[in-house]
C-alpha cells in the first residue's frame, strides 16, 4: 500500500439508524482493522437538517443548551453550536418532528416558537454569524412563531394574538414587526436548506411536505390557503417584498421556516455549501487522497442537494476519489458516476436482510469498511 495514503469519512447520519459521527467511528474501525496504520481523518456533515448541530460539536464547535418551547409549547432542552462568533442553529433541535410524542401529529397547530428562541439564545451568546439550518420540522406556520419569539405580532380582527401554527394564520388581520429583536439587523443570517420550494402552491410547503407531518388533503389546502394569507397581510407592512419572498426558492423550507427567515434578511444557501464551508471541509479535502461519503439512503433525493453529493462535488472539483456507504442503494452506476462517487457500498451487500442492516447497522458498517480497504487501499 502506499504509505501517504490519507481516508476523508465525510459522511452524513444513516437516520434511524446512526448518527453521523457514529458513522464515521464505525468505518473508522473497518478500515483500520485491515489496514492498522491508516491516516484516517473524519469530518462528519449535514445538510441543514437534524444532526447538524452534531456535526457542528464533532469540528469543533462548543453545544450550548438552553430551554425552549417544542412545537406543541411543552418545554424542552435544545442546542445549538457555537464557535467564536459564529453559531450553528438547527430547528429540528426544537421544532423538529422528534419533538412530538410517538405517533402524535400537529399540522395545523405546531409552532416554530422554540426556534426562534433558539435564535435569540445565539444573539445572547454573542453571535454575529448564524447558520440557520432547517428541515425535518414538525411545523407548517411560516416561521411565525420563530417572528412571535423575536418579537413579531400577528394579530386578529380583535387586536389578539392569532392562535399557533399555520392554521391560526388565517385569522391574522395586522402584523407588527417593529418589536423584532435589533441585534437581528446586524447579524449575517444564513438560511441552510436541502430544499429550495417555494411557499405556496402546488410546490409549496403544505402540498409538498404536509403530509410527511401529518396533514391531511384539507388541512394542505387550509394550511395553503393560511399561508397565503399570512404573505398577503405582511405586505401592508413590509410592500412587495412580502410576495417575492414567499416565491423564493427556499421559503418553503421547513414548513415555510425558510420564509419567516427571508423576512429576517437571511440569505438563502444549500445546507451541505454551508456546512462544508463551516466545517472546514476544504482543507481537509486538501490532506485526503480517498473520499467516503454517504447516508442512510442513496436515491434520487441525494443526488438534489443532500450532503454526498455535496461532498462528490467538491471532492471531484478538486480531482479526489470519491466511494460512500449507504444502508441502501437506490442508485445506478451511472446516476453515482454523474454525481462523482466511484461506487457505492449498500450495508445489503454484506447482509441482504434489511430489517437486519437497520438494527445491526453499526457491526455491519464495520464489514463494509473492511471490504473497502480491501478493495481500494491494498
Amino acid at each position: 500500500m502506499n504509505e501517504t495514503r490519507r481516508v476523508l469519512i465525510a459522511a452524513d447520519k444513516f437516520k434511524g439508524s446512526l448518527t453521523a459521527v457514529q458513522v464515521a467511528e464505525r468505518v473508522t474501525a473497518g478500515l483500520r482493522r485491515v489496514v492498522p496504520d491508516l491516516t484516517v481523518e473524519a469530518l462528519p456533515v449535514a445538510d441543514g437538517g437534524d444532526g447538524t448541530v452534531d456535526a457542528a460539536v464533532a469540528a469543533g464547535f462548543e453545544r450550548r443548551e438552553v430551554r425552549v418551547a417544542g412545537p406543541l409549547g411543552q418545554e424542552v432542552t435544545a442546542a445549538f453550536a457555537l464557535r467564536g462568533e459564529t453559531a450553528v442553529v438547527e430547528m429540528a433541535e426544537a421544532s423538529g418532528l422528534q419533538r412530538l410524542p410517538a405517533g402524535v401529529f400537529a399540522p395545523l397547530t405546531a409552532s416554530t416558537y422554540g426556534s426562534g428562541e433558539l435564535l435569540r439564545a445565539a444573539l445572547d451568546a454573542g453571535a454575529r454569524t448564524i447558520v440557520f439550518g432547517v428541515g425535518g420540522s414538525a411545523t407548517t406556520d411560516g416561521g411565525a412563531g420563530m417572528l412571535a419569539a423575536l418579537g413579531a405580532r400577528f394579530l386578529d380582527e380583535d387586536g389578539e394574538p392569532v392562535t399557533p401554527g399555520g392554521g391560526g394564520l388565517a385569522d391574522v388581520a395586522r402584523t407588527d414587526l417593529s418589536g423584532l429583536d435589533p441585534r437581528l439587523s446586524s447579524v449575517e443570517l444564513v438560511l441552510a436548506s436541502d430544499v429550495d420550494n417555494p411557499l405556496t402552491g402546488p410546490k409549496g410547503a403544505p402540498a409538498v411536505y404536509g403530509p410527511q407531518k401529518g396533514a391531511s388533503p384539507d388541512d394542505v389546502d387550509t394550511l395553503d390557503a393560511a399561508l397565503a394569507h399570512f404573505a398577503k397581510v405582511l405586505q401592508d407592512e413590509v410592500g412587495p417584498r412580502a410576495a417575492e419572498y414567499a416565491a423564493s426558492p427556499g421559503a418553503g423550507a421547513a414548513g415555510g421556516i425558510g420564509y419567516g427567515a427571508l423576512l429576517l434578511g437571511a440569505r438563502f444557501r444549500p445546507g451541505i455549501e454551508v456546512m462544508l464551508d463551516v466545517l472546514g471541509f476544504a482543507p481537509a479535502l486538501e490532506r485526503a487522497t480517498l473520499v467516503i461519503t454517504g447516508e442512510g439512503s442513496l436515491d434520487e433525493q441525494t443526488l438534489h442537494g443532500k450532503a454526498p453529493a455535496g461532498v462528490a462535488a467538491a471532492a471531484r472539483a478538486r480531482g479526489k476519489d470519491v466511494i460512500a456507504v449507504c444502508g441502501r442503494l437506490a442508485l445506478p452506476a451511472e446516476a453515482l458516476e454523474r454525481a462523482g462517487i466511484r461506487q457505492a457500498y449498500p450495508l445489503t451487500s454484506v447482509e441482504p436482510d434489511v430489517a437486519r442492516c437497520i438494527a445491526e447497522a453499526g457491526p455491519i458498517l464495520q464489514d463494509v469498511a473492511e471490504r473497502i480497504a480491501r478493495d481500494r487501499l491494498l
